[in-house]
């Protein structure tokens, strides 16, 4: 992925210039021709590593997103170029090829998946900013996926958002090589402001959840570490996700994913299992039920309700599902001891990335104060302390000329 930019870089009218500069084909267009498409990255308040086990995910999207200029060509091909640094990288529609282990593997994927599909491409010339950081567990490559969706689908396309986010987590297993589930797509596509949005991910059903945003804020604190859940890791947590639902079915065949077990079912399959598969197991069941708790506290305005929930899911992913860091915890420990913190854990993949808090208003200075002050001493990096808005999810930018 592309390293972020400024929200100046974003300015639609910025975009056209510079792909204009950039691109001839471009410059010979119409202005007028130039649209511009959004995606934003997600930050999942809760259910994390539940959505390839046909859970529940409650994810928001936000206010750092990736966009695409672009303008339509005739030719099958498609040419992007990177706003910051002037890479470009490009590919043929009609003869996509292996994936190159690059940031255009996201573009190509989602082309690949939506032509599966049999949706109508249009090839195109685009450059791409983004002020969404990298390796940061906050989906930009979902976002790069869903962008580039509305750019090859053209204006106009009426492919609803569930779609495109099938077509992104099907890029990801199928052509990046990546097992996710289609959270990252989903909340990227079908975000609503000032919600979170709670995800069936066997049904594909979905709902708006409100959130407290008068009073409190979503602040996301990044490591400075990368994540490092890299693809091998994340695949071998779902093989042993898979290994776990295979000794649950010698017991009750009507078993087909974590999802449908509870906690009695897992109790008297516990030695058939593996340890691994075993705490594997334990923290999807329990996380798919804190994800149902945390949609009735955020009703009941119990924020220590959703204070509780969030510190028990980051002991599951830490001490369960081994993919927290010190990093994380560091981050986590001191935000839970700062006044007017409700709610803090890791959120993401893991192993790296960011932390996602919810935190009163007149309290968020004093976090990013302590956090810049105490964190490099315990873990000698440097954090980045966003306050982030919950956003509607992919679309056109509106032309506002």
């Amino acid at each position: 992925m592309a390293q972020s930019a400024g929200r100046g870089a974003l300015d639609p009218d910025h975009m056209r210039d510079r792909l204009r500069s950039a691109d001839a084909v471009a410059a010979a267009a119409p202005f007028d021709s130039l649209r511009v498409v959004r995606a934003p990255g997600r930050v999942n308040l809760i259910g994390e590593h539940t959505d390839y086990n046909d859970g529940f995910a409650m994810p928001a999207a936000i206010g750092l997103e990736i966009r695409l200029a672009v303008v339509a060509t005739a030719e099958r091909r498609v040419t992007i170029t990177l706003d910051e640094t002037g890479e470009t990288a490009s590919f043929d529609l009609d003869d996509i090829g292996p994936p190159t282990g690059t940031w255009i593997d996201y573009v190509a994927g989602i082309a690949w998946a939506l032509a599966e599909g049999d949706w109508p491409l249009t090839g195109f010339h685009g450059l791409l900013a983004s002020d969404l950081p990298r390796a940061a567990g906050l989906s930009s490559s979902a976002a790069l996926e869903m962008a580039a969706a509305l750019a090859l689908l053209g204006p106009g396309a009426t492919v609803p958002p569930v779609t495109r986010a099938l077509a992104g987590r099907r890029a990801e297993n199928g052509y990046v090589g990546v097992q996710s589930g289609v959270m990252d797509q989903f909340a990227s596509a079908t975000g609503v402001a000032d919600h979170a949005i709670l995800i069936d991910c066997r049904s594909l059903e979905w709902r708006p959840v409100p959130l407290p945003l008068d009073t409190f804020s979503l602040v996301v604190c990044h490591t400075g570490s990368s994540r490092r859940l890299d693809t091998s890791a994340y695949n071998e947590r779902r093989a042993e996700c898979e290994r776990a639902v295979a000794a649950i079915a010698a017991i009750d065949p009507s078993v087909k994913s974590l999802r449908d077990v509870d906690p009695v079912l897992l109790a008297a399959a516990g030695d058939r299992m593996d340890p691994i598969a075993a705490r594997r197991a334990r923290h999807v069941v329990e996380e798919d039920a804190r994800v149902l708790e945390t949609e009735r506290a955020f009703a009941a305005d119990d924020l220590a309700e959703v204070g509780r929930l969030f510190a028990a899911s980051h002991a599951s992913l830490r001490d369960l599902f081994d993919v927290s860091s010190p990093e994380l915890d560091a981050l986590v420990e001191i935000a839970v001891a700062t006044d007017g913190v409700a709610a803090a854990r890791m959120t993401g993949a893991g192993f790296g990335g960011s932390t996602v808090n919810i935190v009163r208003r007149d309290a968020v200075a004093a976090l990013r104060e302590r956090i810049e002050r105490e964190y490099p001493a315990r873990t000698g990096l440097r954090p980045t302390v966003l306050a982030v808005d919950a956003v509607d999810g992919a679309g056109e930018v509106p032309d506002r000329r």
